[in-house]
C-alpha cells in the first residue's frame, strides 16, 4: 500500500478529484484537517482562550504541526498544492519538511507559480499542473501502466 499525505491549499476540491480518481488504487490518503476555522481554532478549543490574536494562531498552528509532521513522516509520498487565490506558507514548509525527509514530493501547482516557487519544485520528483497528473503519476508508480 502506498501511503500519501496531501498538503497544502484548503480552498479548492483537488484532494477529492485525487481520492476519486486513485480509487481502485492501493493507496490510503492523509491530510491536514480542511475545516478552515477548526484548524484555525483547534489550539484555543483544546489549550484555553487567548486575548491576543498572535497567541490564539500559534496555539492552533502549533496543534496542527504535530498532525502535520506525524502525516508526511508516515507518508510514502508527500503532494503539496499550492493554490491561486491564497500565499500558502505552511505548504512551502511542508514540501521542504518532506524533502528533508527524503519523502517522494509531487508539486501540484499552476505554471504562474513556476518561479516563485523554482526552490520548492527543485527539490520534487514532479511537477504536477492538474490533479488528473497526480492520479496519473500514482497509478504508474503502482502498476507501471501509462495514461490510455
Amino acid at each position: 500500500m502506498l501511503k500519501v499525505y496531501l498538503s497544502g491549499e484548503i480552498h479548492t476540491d483537488w484532494r477529492e478529484q485525487i481520492t476519486t480518481g486513485a480509487e481502485g488504487l492501493d493507496v490510503e490518503f492523509f491530510s491536514p484537517v480542511t475545516d478552515h476555522d477548526a484548524s484555525d481554532d483547534c489550539g484555543v478549543a483544546i489549550l484555553g482562550d487567548e486575548p491576543n490574536k498572535y497567541w490564539h494562531d500559534h496555539k492552533g498552528a502549533m496543534i496542527n504541526a504535530i498532525r502535520t509532521r506525524k502525516g508526511i513522516a508516515d507518508a510514502d509520498v508527500v503532494v503539496v498544492r499550492f493554490g491561486e487565490k491564497y500565499r500558502q506558507w505552511n505548504a512551502a514548509f511542508d514540501a521542504g519538511y518532506a524533502a528533508a525527509l527524503g519523502k517522494s514530493l509531487i508539486v501540484l501547482q499552476q505554471p504562474d507559480h513556476d518561479h516563485a516557487l523554482k526552490e520548492v519544485d527543485a527539490a520534487a520528483l514532479a511537477v504536477a499542473r492538474e490533479p488528473s497528473q497526480v492520479v496519473e503519476i500514482l497509478r504508474y508508480v503502482l502498476t507501471g501502466t501509462l495514461p490510455s
